[in-house]
């Protein structure tokens, strides 16, 4: 039986109590799930056949989780990787998210959060192959950005932005309200629906990398602005 996006989901974690707690939960959605205690046991497997997804600790024994991720690009450019860090893992996440994840959440972390980033991830990988015309309802326009809501897609004057799930869904919750104040609560409430864990400055970290990404593809952008003291907001005047 596969689950709703149709895969095979491998999770890659030295912490037992995790592995099963979350392959507990991936296999109740339906999906396949392929369980390792160690990165250099994953890529051994990987190496026979690559699986639909990927959950990736970033500390682990034999082959660490960057290393592994750089791996798994070389292999595959569209596989999904959710990466799973500690809190105090700034550097690695940031060196994760470079390498190519397309997500990461920070332990303790939400076993619903952590379903729903793979549903979305499969939903993304599965819309991406139908013609866009097909969502054209889903695409939200707004001066030069358009975000494509069905396939997790972002573009700032007609070029791709290599957006994480959560920051195309922080940014949607501005750009939806251009002009209007997001409070940092709200924004966890928006674009972590499921998890509790969340905390204010991991908001801050998102928004500063969304910032670098629009500034790598026009280092004039300055359509996000910081409401000291309340939150952000998307500029109503941006273009």
């Amino acid at each position: 039986m596969t689950g709703p996006g149709g895969g095979r989901v491998a999770i890659v974690d030295d912490e037992a109590n995790i592995r099963e707690t979350v392959g507990f939960a991936l296999r109740r959605e339906g999906y396949q799930v392929d369980l390792f205690a160690d990165g250099q046991a994953a890529w051994e497997a990987f190496e026979r056949r690559l699986p639909d997804l990927v959950v990736l600790d970033i500390l682990m024994p034999r082959l660490d989780g960057l290393d592994l991720c750089r791996r798994l690009r070389a292999r595959s450019e569209a596989l999904p990787i959710i990466f799973l860090t500690s809190r105090d893992e700034e550097l690695d996440r940031v060196l994760g998210l470079e390498l190519g994840a397309d997500d990461y959440l920070c332990k303790p972390f939400s076993t619903r959060e952590l379903v729903a980033r793979v549903r979305v991830l499969f939903r993304r990988v599965a819309l991406g192959r139908q013609p866009a015309a097909a969502t054209e309802a889903q695409t939200l326009r707004l001066g030069s950005l358009t975000l494509d809501l069905d396939r997790y897609l972002a573009r700032w004057k007609d070029r791709p932005l290599a957006l994480t799930v959560t920051e195309l869904l922080l940014l949607a919750v501005l750009a939806r309200h251009p002009g209007h104040v997001k409070t940092r609560k709200q924004l966890m409430e928006q674009g972590y629906p499921h998890d509790a864990y969340v905390s204010e400055r991991t908001i801050d970290s998102h928004i500063k990398r969304l910032r670098s990404k629009f500034a790598e593809v026009d280092p004039s952008f300055a359509a996000i602005d910081t409401v000291y003291g309340l939150g952000y907001r998307y500029r109503e005047d941006a273009q």
